[in-house]
């Protein structure tokens, strides 16, 4: 409307505000363009009461000291050694996205072979061998059979469900666990001990249940039952069986290991088994739903974006020590 050439009383009365609004933005515009009209300019507001040297104050004693007796600071704890309150260091932590209760666990593979291992790895998820099939194995050992002391109380509104902190432990079991990059599906078995006898028997489940035809590809870990001369001379009398190592501390590696989250979280932590056989029916009766409508885990990651998480990773370690 000021384009064309209506004045600014005018221009008030038509949109129903103030004459200065208008003028205000007029001013806006012929000073930033469009660039002062995509947002409102910042108000004043109240005068701060906490000052910047006292906020980076605040920054470099979280960052590069701990308290006495302590491994890392709370928000009272700060407050009491800057003089400050519990909501200012809450509100100086949130502005700098400081979370001294926080830690992340992280591992650096040493395998020497490391990149010939990921890279043959990583290959297999992206683009496996025709007329193949590609299984992650692995064992998730020492599942116990935890048995709470007194039952729970049921979810209810306003109150989520409970147990008791402590246990009795009835047993152990190992799973024997094999996940095909295919179509999801698990083939898994239920052992007493977890050695090269056992493992040999779960391949030749493997074995027996997968069509004759294809490859096996089996993603495994550096574990030395894998490697016992007992199961090498058994590889060697079935040619197609072909294992492939992950590298050293590299679990993360091994998709099987995101459906062992899922069986924890979902039938496991939360269950309550008498004893031993208990344990297996569950672990059996999830296997066998999950297989009903299996899920397939996609990896997604190419090599060059690990090998440049891990330099970076590296790069921090080493600028640190």
């Amino acid at each position: 409307m000021a384009a064309d050439r209506i004045p600014s009383q005018d221009i008030a009365s038509a949109l129903k505000v103030s004459r200065p609004t208008v003028q205000l933005w007029r001013e806006r515009f012929l000073a930033l363009r469009v660039a002062g009209l995509e947002q409102d300019a910042p108000r004043p507001g109240r005068t701060p009461t906490v000052s910047v040297q006292t906020i980076r104050a605040v920054v470099e004693a979280t960052l590069h000291t701990t308290p006495p007796g302590a491994t890392h600071w709370s928000t009272r704890t700060m407050a009491r050694a800057q003089g400050l309150s519990q909501a200012t260091i809450q509100r100086i932590w949130k502005q700098h996205h400081l979370q001294p209760h926080r830690v992340e666990t992280f591992k650096l593979s040493r395998d020497k072979h490391f990149l010939e291992k990921l890279t043959d790895v990583v290959g297999l998820y992206l683009n496996p061998p025709d007329k193949s099939l590609v299984l992650c194995v692995d064992e998730k050992s020492q599942i116990q059979a935890r048995d709470r002391t007194q039952p729970g109380l049921p979810l209810k509104r306003g109150r989520c469900g409970t147990q008791t902190h402590d246990y009795t432990r009835h047993g152990t079991t190992t799973l024997f666990a094999a996940l095909s990059l295919l179509d999801g599906k698990v083939i898994g078995d239920c052992m007493p001990r977890h050695r090269h006898q056992e493992f040999l028997r779960f391949l030749k489940k493997i074995d027996a249940e997968v069509a004759a035809g294809l490859a096996l590809h089996l993603i495994v870990d550096n574990y030395g039952t894998h490697k016992h001369p007992r199961v090498t001379a058994w590889l060697r009398r079935h040619p197609r069986f072909h294992l492939h190592f992950t590298p050293t501390s590299s679990s993360w590696l091994n998709l099987v290991e995101r459906w062992f989250r899922e069986l924890t979280d979902k039938r496991i932590r939360r269950g309550s088994f008498a004893n031993v056989p208990a344990l297996i029916a569950a672990i059996k009766d999830y296997l066998d739903n999950h297989n009903q409508n299996p899920k397939v885990f996609v990896w997604s990651a190419p090599v060059e974006r690990i090998l440049a998480k891990i330099a970076k990773c590296k790069e921090a370690l080493d600028s640190l020590h």
